[in-house]
């Protein structure tokens, strides 16, 4: 979710920079005290987290950590990033799940490139949330009938490339057709 664009503080850059190297976001994240994620160049301010956010995530560690203690899989929090090379970006989950031993981006320690699972807590203003399968048309669509609250989720499947999408938090349509565009399926 892009939050803002922002212009770190610590790069020595002027002030209409709006396009950065991974490794300018690297230095800069290095020493920040938010977070950011980064997407292709643009580097976004993440929120800061809720008392409520912040136990339910806690909650998912702690017992999924102790369902999985005796396997191979190892939990890891919102310290490390996941990166995603195939489009040059960095997030931070709440929680994430490697099967056996991470895999580093390079020589970085601070960035894993295999999570098995990824799990995020929902903030109050997320209002639409899309999982995208690279395997077959297949999009699950989740939308909040109930914002601010949050309390009702519509749930719908797109499985026909022919169809289109309706982001319903940005009044437009979204055609299946140009999501797959040029994709072997």
């Amino acid at each position: 979710m892009v939050i803002a664009q922002t212009n770190p503080p610590n790069l020595a850059s002027d002030a209409t920079k709006t396009s950065f190297t991974p490794d300018e976001y690297r230095a800069m994240e290095e020493t920040a005290e938010e977070r950011h994620e980064y997407c292709n160049g643009e580097i976004i301010a993440m929120p800061g987290g809720s008392e409520v956010h912040s136990a339910i995530a806690c909650n998912l560690l702690i017992y999924l950590g102790f369902l999985l203690r005796d396997t191979d899989f190892r939990l890891y929090n919102s310290d490390l990033r996941v990166w995603i090379p195939e489009y040059n970006c960095g997030t931070y989950t709440d929680l994430m799940v490697v099967n056996g031993e991470p895999e580093f981006h390079g020589s970085r320690t601070d960035e894993i490139l295999n999570p098995l699972l990824i799990v995020e807590v929902l903030s109050p203003s997320t209002c639409e949330y899309l999982l995208v399968s690279q395997a077959e048309p297949y999009i699950e669509q989740y939308h909040n009938l109930d914002r601010p609250s949050g309390d009702r989720w519509q749930w719908q499947v797109y499985d026909r490339v022919e169809g289109a999408i309706v982001l319903h938090s940005l009044n437009i349509e979204l055609p299946m057709a140009e999501i797959y565009r040029r994709i072997s399926l």
